[in-house]
């Protein structure tokens, strides 16, 4: 029977969606950080039924009519509302173009991998992954080859959609094209300016687990993360999960070096911030969702990169620092801290990179993935075409594939056509930013006095309160003056890094 309200009943669908969404996301946080590798087969279970459950809501014989229904009475909705109902018609073409046993399969594949990728990756050894990532691209293609059929898209636009929505390898192909023409130019200026100032002093570990978790607890509070909404937890890749009323965030540590902690975690931290700013009135709808992964890494890299490592936000931090493992000497002064912390040079790790090089490290993940689903790269080469690539872009190989094609969570985990959002969201993050600081000129002055209360009424006004209201490029004109562009990323590379 069709409701006599149909947007009341899509509403009413909607919430419960939400709350099985929100079910998963708690089973996946449990199962990267807690749960006994015993499990891991009754968890693929447990996810998978969800994830039918979910989608046999979403294709109800009926929810074609109550979409058609209620967007002929949009002229009585709300903007929020009008809003909401353009997202929902977004899910569930999204969800339409499935049969349930492909969502399932998808499910319990992604679960399956996630588990053998842990062990290739401590044992270095890509042929473990094989045929389980085998199964997930398998997948993955049959998935991105039914959405591309149902919204109308090429291949790749479709996946890319799920993460993105309006995103298209065309924009990023044109924006990765823009930092191309200056991004190896300027990490040749960068290295040289700052082998021409000599290195650092080293910060000399042990570092204890305690005391990283402790520093990394304080300087998190300080920004703004609340406790008794969320958790800081370990796993094998640093994440934010869980729900906008219970964030769980999750680091991985290093005695020898804490700052592959603490970065992560203040990186973590802007995710987290995000989801709990999304706006309480509309928490179980699909407009008060996070609008899509660009402004999601636009929130995390902002934080981490734009105010986190800046000699303000370090002059606060480095007492903080210096009490944490009570150390003290030149080395631990906030100068020497900030330079280590804005060193520029080619590493083999993503999530440790610098923002000079972190664009070459995603521009390499999107050519290979691209590649692959599109049938030009076997995955049983993706090693050596990692390898081949990293010397390309960044003049390194690396030893072994932990520190190579295994090193991220995200294909064994079924997120292909992610990636090009962290960089995108670099290029948000340092409109944000900038921004940000036109608005409020004692910005960096109040973040050197550990006062972020000024960037983050910024960011809740500005960006998370806004939900999925309106399209990426809508928000960041609105909060910038300009969509997305590369101007202001490279503008904050030269100010950081080669200024005076």
């Amino acid at each position: 029977m069709i409701a006599n309200d149909p947007y009341a009943e899509l509403e009413r669908r909607f919430a419960r969606l939400s709350a099985i969404g929100r079910s998963a996301a708690i089973l996946n946080w449990d199962r990267s950080t807690m749960m006994p590798e015993g499990a891991s087969a009754d968890r693929a279970d447990q996810l998978a039924t969800l994830s039918v459950l979910g989608h046999e809501i979403m294709v109800a014989p009926d929810m074609a009519e109550l979409l058609s229904r209620a967007e002929e009475g949009r002229g009585a909705l709300g903007a929020w509302q009008a809003a909401n109902l353009r997202e929902m018609r977004h899910a569930w073409t999204h969800a339409n173009a499935l049969p349930a046993d492909l969502v399932e399969a998808r499910t319990r594949a992604t679960s399956a991998c996630e588990m053998v990728w842990r062990e290739a990756r401590k044992a270095a050894d890509f042929t473990r992954l094989l045929p389980t990532l085998g199964e997930v691209v398998t997948l993955t293609r049959r998935v991105g080859e039914a959405k591309a059929a149902a919204l109308g898209l090429p291949f790749y636009d479709a996946l890319l959609d799920e993460y993105e929505p309006g995103g298209r390898a065309a924009r990023i192909d044109t924006l990765f094209g823009e930092l191309e023409t200056f991004v190896p130019g300027l990490l040749g200026e960068v290295t040289e300016r700052q082998k021409r100032m000599g290195q650092p002093l080293p910060l000399e570990g042990p570092f204890p687990v305690e005391a990283q978790r402790a520093l990394g607890e304080k300087l998190i509070r300080t920004i703004g993360f609340d406790f008794t909404h969320g958790r800081l937890d370990v796993s094998a890749h640093p994440f934010t999960g869980g729900t906008p009323d219970d964030v769980r965030i999750t680091t991985r540590y290093d005695e020898a070096d804490f700052a592959r902690a603490l970065m992560g975690v203040l990186h973590e931290c802007g995710h987290a911030l995000y989801e709990l700013g999304l706006p309480r009135d509309w928490r179980r709808q699909p407009v008060g969702n996070a609008r899509g992964m660009v402004l999601h890494e636009s929130q995390s890299l902002l934080m981490e990169m734009q105010a986190c490592r800046s000699d303000a936000f370090i002059a606060f931090a480095a007492p903080l620092m210096r009490a944490a493992f009570g150390r003290s000497g030149r080395a631990w002064e906030a100068a020497n801290i900030h330079r280590l912390y804005t060193r520029v040079a080619p590493g083999f790790i993503r999530v440790d990179a610098d923002e000079v090089t972190y664009p070459l490290h995603i521009l390499l993940r999107y050519r290979l993935e691209r590649a692959i689903l599109g049938g030009d790269l076997a995955l049983a080469d993706l090693p050596s075409a990692w390898n081949a690539g990293m010397k390309e872009l960044l003049g390194i190989v690396p030893p072994d594939d932990a520190v190579g094609c295994l090193q991220d969570i995200h294909w064994p985990d079924g997120a292909w056509g992610y990636f090009p959002t962290y960089t995108l969201g670099a290029l948000a993050a340092a409109q944000l930013f900038a921004a940000a600081r036109k608005a409020n000129p004692g910005l960096l002055e109040a973040i050197g006095q550990g006062d972020f209360a000024p960037l983050l009424a910024w960011l809740r006004a500005n960006v998370h309160s806004k939900g999925s209201l309106a399209d990426t490029d809508t928000l960041l004109t609105e909060a910038t003056g300009a969509p997305l562009g590369t101007a202001a990323f490279k503008a904050h590379l030269e100010s950081r890094y080669l200024a005076p």
